[in-house]
């Protein structure tokens, strides 16, 4: 069993592997490449990647990187071998039987219908030591290892549904300007792609005399439907999205729960995964907290 101490330390060296598959997934990758960025043995290695992630380290990388082909064959014109070739499939056999088994159809008929079903997100393993308030933030003498889920998403173009506040930077604010009741009002939308959420649109999104902070729903490119009373629809362009979920949590400590979120999200360095934060491309979600999912 792991003691509090040790559990970070492996955690973050799970987490090197993560980003130097992320940096070499176009590279060839040996256990040995994996063990140097984790500063383990081999054996060990592999033991702590597949103990963290729950797949061993050449089962993630293929999933990873049939994904990634997906996306390159969804959004390209390059033959199949080519992607094959570009993602360290030795022949266009291999890199069929796999994608196929994968994704439920090979990669030509794939790329014709356009799917996106089955594309392994990664969960980007991370330790975070759980502080308390006393006055100010000290470590309990005995530590919690606090996890925190990271994962990379794909939204396609889309439209959003928003109310937009006056001047509201948070969620309460809102509520004093806009009221609670919209939420309802979202949550009955049978055409959301997604489930409401509370939003921080970039500048170019936000007309003079708007809230910065908003409600909203995400809906096809192509709805038709009614549009709420005091409500507007916006387009929203396809983007990649960095997701952190939190372990669940009792409901009498919500607020902790989500500033630990948020404290986690502040420090973190995309970059170590091949990503860069684009805050004006696209609004930042919260998904509504829920004790039982985090």
């Amino acid at each position: 069993m792991l003691t509090s101490t040790q559990e970070p330390i492996e955690r973050a060296a799970v987490q090197r592997m993560q980003a130097y598959i992320a940096a070499n997934l176009k590279e060839p990758i040996t256990l040995q490449s994996l063990s140097l960025a984790a500063g383990y043995s081999p054996f060990h290695a592999a033991r702590l990647f597949k103990e963290h992630t729950g797949r061993t380290p050449f089962d993630y990388i293929r999933a990873l990187r049939l994904s990634q082909a997906a996306l390159t064959l969804r959004g390209g014109s390059d033959s199949v071998l080519t992607v094959a070739l570009e993602f360290v499939f030795s022949s266009h056999a291999g890199f069929t039987r796999a994608f196929t088994r994968q994704f439920g159809l090979p990669p030509s008929e794939y790329r014709r219908k356009g799917g996106a079903q089955h594309l392994f997100m990664p969960r980007l393993v991370l330790a975070h030591p759980h502080q308390t308030q006393e006055g100010e933030h000290k470590m309990t003498e005995e530590k919690t290892v606090r996890i925190i889920f990271v994962q990379v998403v794909e939204r396609p173009a889309r439209k959003l549904l928003l109310k937009r506040g006056i001047k509201a930077e948070d969620y309460y604010a809102y509520c004093q300007e806009v009221g609670c009741e919209i939420w309802d009002v979202l949550c009955g939308i049978e055409e959301a792609l997604y489930e409401p959420v509370g939003l921080w649109l970039p500048a170019h999104l936000v007309p003079a005399g708007t809230s910065r902070y908003v409600q909203g729903v995400e809906l096809p490119l192509d709805y038709g439907g009614a549009v709420p009373q005091g409500c507007e629809l916006i387009a929203l362009p396809p983007c990649k999205m960095m997701v952190f979920q939190g372990e669940p949590y009792d409901d009498a400590v919500f607020e902790d729960a989500i500033q630990e979120v948020w404290r986690h999200i502040d420090g973190f360095d995309p970059s170590l995964y091949g990503y860069r934060w684009a805050p004006e491309a696209a609004p930042r979600f919260q998904l509504a907290p829920m004790g039982y999912r985090g």
